[in-house]
């Protein structure tokens, strides 16, 4: 077995973290960012979208400093610093020596959607830490079971010729099998994050189930990290069921194309290709054919073929099969540092190719442009959530001096969470009053007051206010100033007055889940 080359995977962990560091207070926040604080604000055992894991850190690092995006963005940091160090203990568990180790660590690094993730507060960056995790402890598991294989054997040679019993099971005494709980325990947790990691999880172990080794199962800690992940996942799943399984409706709606992230079937293979750069590609494929090749670990393919495969169906977004890359571009590492050997030169090139992959992710998913520079380049085009963390201030002005023009009974209403959450972190030096949304969480947090004289509408159409108020008046339109386009840049601004219904009762109508 290998040795962990810790020292060198300290030190790409340590420029990794600082390269996310230096880059996270640039732009500004982001849509969902925003709608995590709001979230977070209202803590509870759910939301319609996600469990409370997000929000509740939002809140926490809100807490010790409301105003810092880089302390908002380190939970993030830290996760994805994570998957770069598990993609080099998961090639010494793949039998990657020192080599190995580093060129999966550094390749992880180098990848667009590592460094996507781990500049943003979001979900995505703790469900491919956890996925990161599970993968590594499986593996610790597959070569448990392995070497209680050998030893059965070898134990079963030595009783048969002294006459002996039966021996003990591979997991059994050997206490490997233990290793179960903490699956479960990272399962448990992960799914207080994000749901949509269920799927990964019940793919591998039915993958495990097909292809083997069955005997992995064969040990009284897998029931029982089933029923640990199981028991902390309850309250999400309590909260859904009361509330009518909200998630359920919203999943269908991203199926659809609802949100600004959903993928047609043709973009989401296309898009593999580019989630990790597209120079990683041959590494990614070969860890996949190698994974392929060994009977022993073969689950991991035939996992990600499931998921490509479900995901591809169901109209799921590119990104929710990002998490098995790590580790297929650890088992590719293994090989190639076998085959580059000493030859420093061999090194130097993939070493080329992999700083150019960087340098190529960089740019495009971490705010490294002069936001003067970003309309006209590439970058909105490929990142559609760079857009999204520009303008967010002058959003809220905008809002504020249609608000200086009428009565301080005004109320606001946004199309989206995004907006709503900028007028709750920007509207108070304005003194803007709480606004209200029928956008996901934002339609249970309750509608505008029934004595509002006026509501500020921004980003609904004209024709839909309409069949809710008698009169609808223009103010304008929501201009960032940079000529930047976004979900908000055009975006119209209504006046609208004399409700056809109290609000109260039209409220119903206006829940829409993407």
């Amino acid at each position: 077995m290998p040795k962990v080359v810790g020292r060198p995977l300290c030190v790409v962990a340590v420029l990794f973290a600082a390269l996310l560091t230096a880059f996270a207070p640039r732009y500004g926040y982001h849509r969902d960012e925003l709608y995590f604080l709001a979230a977070g604000r209202h803590p509870d055992w759910g939301y319609p979208d996600q469990p409370p894991l997000t929000p509740l850190l939002a809140r926490a690092m809100s807490a010790i400093d409301a105003d810092s995006l880089l302390l908002l963005r380190l939970p993030s940091v830290l996760a994805a610093t994570f998957v770069v160090v598990a993609a080099g203990l998961m090639a010494r568990e793949l039998d990657g020596g020192r080599g190995a180790q580093v060129l999966a660590s550094v390749a992880v690094a180098s990848a667009a959607m590592v460094m996507g993730i781990g500049h943003l507060l979001s979900t995505a960056s703790f469900d491919m830490a956890a996925w990161a995790l599970v993968c590594l402890l499986v593996l610790v598991l597959l070569r448990g079971a392995e070497g209680g294989a050998e030893r059965l054997g070898q134990r079963a040679q030595a009783d048969g010729c002294a006459g002996g019993g039966v021996p003990a099971a591979p997991n059994g005494r050997s206490g490997v099998g233990r290793w179960w709980l903490g699956v479960g325990l990272v399962v448990g947790i992960g799914l207080q994050n994000k749901a949509l990691l269920i799927f990964p999880v019940v793919a591998l172990t039915l993958a495990l189930v097909l292809v083997g080794p069955r005997k992995i199962f064969g040990t009284k800690y897998f029931p029982m990290a089933v029923g640990l992940a199981f028991v902390i996942w309850l309250p999400y799943l309590l909260w859904q069921w009361c509330n009518g399984w909200p998630q359920w409706e919203m999943s269908r709606a991203i199926a659809g194309g609802s949100s600004g992230t959903s993928d047609s079937p043709v973009m989401f293979m296309l898009s593999q290709f580019g989630l990790m750069g597209p120079l990683l590609l041959p590494l990614w494929a070969f860890g996949l054919w190698r994974l392929w090749r060994d009977s022993r670990r073969r689950a991991f393919p035939v996992a990600y073929a499931v998921l490509f495969a479900v995901f591809l169906v169901s109209g799921g977004k590119a990104y929710y099969l990002g998490g098995m890359y790590p580790i297929l571009l650890a088992a590719g590492a293994v090989p190639v540092a076998a085959r580059l050997g000493d030859r420093r030169a061999r090194w130097a090139a993939v070493g080329s190719v992999i700083a150019v992959n960087a340098i190529v992710s960089a740019v495009l998913f971490l705010p490294v442009l002069p936001v003067a520079a970003l309309r006209d380049s590439p970058v909105l085009a490929i990142n559609y959530d760079a857009g999204e963390t520009i303008g967010w201030p002058q959003f809220v002005h905008r809002i504020a001096e249609v608000r200086a023009t009428l009565g301080p009974d005004t109320a606001i209403l946004t199309d989206n969470y995004g907006e709503a959450g900028a007028i709750e972190r920007f509207g108070g030096e304005y003194g803007l009053p709480t606004p209200h949304s029928g956008h996901n969480s934002y339609w249970w947090w309750g509608p505008p007051s029934d004595t509002a004289s006026a509501v500020i509408v921004v980003g609904l159409d004209r024709d839909h206010l309409t069949g809710y108020f008698a009169e609808v008046q223009p103010a304008g339109y929501i201009d960032n100033g940079l000529g930047i386009d976004n979900d908000e840049q055009g975006q119209p601004l209504f006046i609208c007055r004399k409700p056809r219904a109290p609000m109260s009762e039209m409220w119903p109508a206006a829940k829409h889940l993407t």
